[in-house]
């Protein structure tokens, strides 16, 4: 009689590497570093993948008092964005043997419910976007291990942080708009009380002020095609000299300000020039198609999830802004005549 096939255990991948157990375990847990070779980590991985060894997490867990679970807070799920870091964040969680669970901060930003009966019991870390900050007092997030995303390096509860290098992406918008021969320019900002827009702000200003001869309009709007528009009108049907270029802190932001722009009889970018940020898959859907600043959101999530594992296991997280890139499109041209 056949005997049935067993399980392979951390002894048999031991066994297969030429190791010991610890080190197995070290290596399949992500903590060999500094304590087994390099050479010996991929002898051992490459022994459990041969073996089809995986991991009891369960019993793990139940040894080690966590729940390898992540909390993602983000102020919503109305974008792709926040759909892109969860997908960033979770796949390298799962290569160390994390979950991680989406949790939409209501309204966008402002206090949440606790989803759990307690945080600190259910969870070993939180990964937050800035503008969801408040929530983590509800969640009794700030308590735990904790990376900011899009956050003040200097004022996020005292949390690592990671972030976009979204100044630079302002910069790249007002270099391109400004060699094209833009002068006066219409900041369609988001208004939203977050850290992420103000440096926008800031950077956009300095980088038009810096040339002579220029001036800036701002107009606020929440990130809503509608609210985008109806400010759009507004900002644009007063008196002065109009703008001939509208800089928007969105894409979305811009979805609405070219329908503002179409009832004002306006064309894109003969009579106006338009930029985004993001790169959503609403930025091609549009026409002309939108220049906008990419935003590489998996990535985003991929460094947030490496920061949290980084502090976790009591290590300084990679530090450095992630890069990000203007992608010019037919929304913008020099300006037309007056």
């Amino acid at each position: 009689m056949a005997r049935a096939s067993t399980r392979p255990t951390s002894r048999d991948v031991a066994q297969a590497a030429g190791v010991s157990q610890a080190a197995v375990s070290l290596v399949l847990g992500d903590k060999w570093r500094g304590r087994v070779s390099q050479a010996t980590a991929e002898r051992v991985r490459q022994a459990a993948h041969d073996l089809g060894y995986r991991p009891n997490l369960a019993a793990r867990n139940l040894r080690l008092g966590h729940t390898r679970t992540v909390l993602l807070v983000v102020p919503a799920l109305t974008t792709e964005f926040f759909a892109g870091v969860y997908t960033g964040a979770a796949r390298v969680a799962a290569e160390h043997g994390f979950g991680v669970v989406l949790y939409p901060s209501p309204e966008g930003i402002g206090p949440a419910r606790n989803p759990f009966a307690s945080a600190r019991a259910a969870l070993d870390g939180v990964i937050a976007s800035s503008m969801a900050a408040d929530a983590l007092t509800a969640l009794r997030g700030d308590q735990l291990p904790l990376v900011m995303l899009d956050s003040d390096p200097t004022g996020s509860l005292g949390a690592a942080t990671v972030n976009l290098d979204i100044a630079d992406g302002a910069r790249q918008i007002a270099r391109h708009l400004i060699d094209l021969g833009h002068r006066h320019f219409l900041h369609l900002a988001a208004d939203v009380p977050s850290w992420t827009f103000e440096i926008r702000a800031k950077e956009l200003a300095a980088r038009i002020a810096a040339v002579p001869g220029t001036t800036l309009r701002t107009a606020r709007a929440p990130i809503t095609i509608d609210d985008a528009r109806a400010a759009t009108q507004a900002a644009l049907s007063g008196p002065g000299p109009r703008p001939t270029a509208l800089v928007c802190d969105d894409d979305k932001l811009a979805a609405g300000a070219y329908k503002g722009l179409r009832r004002l009889g306006l064309r894109v970018p003969d009579d106006i020039s338009v930029t985004g940020v993001d790169d959503l898959g609403l930025a091609t859907a549009i026409d002309p198609e939108l220049t906008t600043v990419r935003l590489d959101a998996e990535l985003f999530g991929e460094r947030g999830m490496h920061a949290l594992l980084a502090v976790l296991e009591g290590r300084t997280p990679e530090g450095g802004d992630i890069p990000v890139h203007l992608v010019v499109r037919g929304s913008t041209a020099p300006p037309g005549a007056p």
